[in-house]
């Protein structure tokens, strides 16, 4: 079999959820290396390891530290392994939509100007994870998770 049919094949093989799984994986990864660029962070040689006192900003909004970046490429790596069966799939987008919920209550709770904001985070990155939180738990819940439902969809 060459490489094309069997990534042909493999394709057919994803249901929805696990291409969806994916992406997500995918856009972390993305952000957690964007939050690495200078010129994408502004005030990168700000940034620090980890806490309130990390001045760089992805995007000039979302203050990001080198923990912060760490966490979004490991987010992403999880989500790829875990993208490789349905099931898996469903698992990542709704315990990762409960986790960013989490944290967003987190970042309502704290002082932004305290200890505690150890990852660090702003208003902006608190709605940014009430958005992943709501999105990655629908997602989950709704994005058919068989190739049946999804071929039966198709034919109605």
């Amino acid at each position: 079999m060459t490489a094309a049919a069997a990534r042909s094949t493999d394709s057919r093989r994803r249901t929805p959820v696990q291409t969806v799984a994916t992406v997500v994986s995918i856009v972390f990864l993305l952000v957690g290396i964007a939050g690495f660029i200078p010129g994408l962070t502004t005030q990168y040689g700000d940034m620090g390891f980890a806490g309130m006192n990390s001045m760089a900003m992805l995007l000039g909004v979302f203050q990001v530290s080198v923990l912060h970046n760490i966490v979004h490429l490991l987010f992403g790596v999880v989500g790829l392994i875990s993208a490789r069966s349905a099931r898996g799939a469903k698992l990542f987008l709704i315990i990762g939509g409960i986790v960013y919920a989490v944290l967003w209550i987190y970042g309502l709770a704290i002082d932004m100007g305290s200890s505690a904001n150890f990852v660090p985070l702003n208003t902006a990155d608190n709605w940014l994870h009430f958005v992943l939180a709501v999105g990655m738990i629908l997602l989950g819940l709704l994005v058919p998770g068989d190739r049946r439902r999804t071929a039966d969809a198709r034919r109605a």
